[in-house]
């Protein structure tokens, strides 16, 4: 399938064998040249980088179980049906293609319909899965393929879609892109783009590293033309200038109100708690863990607008200050009702961090459930459907 160290500069080489060498102690043997060196490539060869990158990213893969995510997750049917995307074909080279009519994007409607969490968990599926498939191609093909076209469609992008909390998302979206799946991408056609796309670009340019701002390739209503210069006809569905008929992308649209999720019944879930987060205010729900192994787990919804929520933890045996095990962030909690669980690695008090400081005139209204699981309890060993690895979101 080639040899990559051929394509490689000295310096580039020594580089390689010294990456090696510094991540001995976490590498598997499927971590090859052609591996590591997307790491490398993301930082510039500046190894202490390349070496912070990587080790970061193994950690989010234990904490958010990636290598378990496509058995043990299944997406809410929603994001399914209407989230935008899906792998079509090929370009000239080999490099698989997703399409990604981000013009039907509904995003106000999922967050109304599934959890922030589930939401991010669905688009590391569709990385895994975009991986899996490399594998699948360069088995079949004989050749190494690594890396993928994007068609990103804005047909149909409007002002509504410029909502700050569905922005937001989506540009954590594209930063777990470049921090997790680096030097994937080989090239992204944007079509179809609106008047309003500079605003847009705007906004998420920031998340983008000026590798991928470069491969940005800009077309208008007419390319064709443009894209048969790099994909052959027969691997481009039709309705985007091809001959292709079969094809699994998901068009999105607009989510049904009947799909949305209000957060309705918690109030009456035995040991729910109702209580008013004034404005300018915070509550802090401690919580005594005594075992080891405990897993704390919440549920909580907000009347009012959203409110910042965290996860913090002190140990009865160190003086040292609270750690951060759930860093806070607003979550959209009067929207969909947020869920989420830790496994305690030792006693002590964990806070459960509802911060409502930054709204100068509303009160929140606040309903939540805590539980508290010892391990002893539990029957089998906790899955990520028991326990959701994207706690930083919740």
């Amino acid at each position: 399938m080639g040899d990559l160290r051929s394509e490689l500069s000295q310096s580039q080489t020594v580089a390689l064998d010294t990456f090696r060498e510094n991540l001995k102690d976490v590498l598997r043997e499927e971590h090859d040249d052609y591996y590591l060196i997307r790491w490398l490539r993301a930082r510039d060869f500046d190894l202490k980088k390349s070496e912070a990158m990587l080790r970061r990213h193994f950690q989010w893969r234990a904490q958010y179980c990636v290598d378990t995510i496509l058995e043990e997750f299944d997406p809410p049917e929603v994001l399914k049906r209407y989230f935008p995307g899906g792998l079509c074909g090929q370009d000239k080279e080999g490099a698989q293609i997703w399409f990604d009519p981000l013009g039907r994007l509904d995003m106000k409607g999922l967050c109304q319909s599934a959890r922030r969490q589930d939401i991010l968990r669905f688009k590391i599926c569709v990385c895994e899965n975009m991986y899996r498939q490399f594998r699948i191609e360069s088995e079949r093909q004989g050749r190494r393929i690594d890396r993928i076209c994007t068609i990103t469609d804005f047909e149909g992008f409007s002002l509504r879609a410029l909502w700050k909390p569905g922005l937001d998302l989506l540009n954590e979206i594209i930063a777990l892109f470049e921090d997790h799946y680096p030097e994937t991408l080989k090239r992204a056609f944007i079509i179809n783009a609106p008047r309003i796309f500079p605003i847009a670009f705007a906004l998420v340019r920031p998340f983008l590293s000026e590798a991928t701002v470069n491969k940005v390739v800009m077309l208008g209503s007419n390319y064709r033309n443009v894209l048969l210069e790099h994909i052959d006809a027969d691997q481009l569905p039709v309705c985007y200038g091809g001959t292709r008929t079969d094809h699994n992308i998901c068009f999105g649209g607009q989510v049904p109100v009947e799909l949305y999720c209000n957060g309705e019944g918690l109030a009456d879930t035995e040991g729910s708690v109702s209580c008013t987060v004034a404005r300018r205010s915070q509550l802090r729900v401690p919580v005594q863990v005594s075992k080891p192994g405990t897993i704390l787990k919440w549920s909580f919804t907000t009347d009012g607008g959203n409110v910042c929520f965290g996860v913090f933890c002190s140990h009865a045996d160190k003086e040292e200050e609270e750690c951060a095990l759930v860093p806070a962030q607003r979550v959209n909690s009067h929207m969909v009702t947020e869920e989420g669980c830790i496994s305690c690695e030792r006693a002590g008090t964990y806070t459960l961090l509802f911060d409502n400081s930054f709204s100068w005139t509303r009160s929140k209204k606040l309903t939540y459930v805590v539980e508290v699981i010892e391990a002893t309890t539990l029957p089998t060993r906790p899955t990520t459907e028991d326990i959701p690895a994207l706690t930083r979101d919740t």
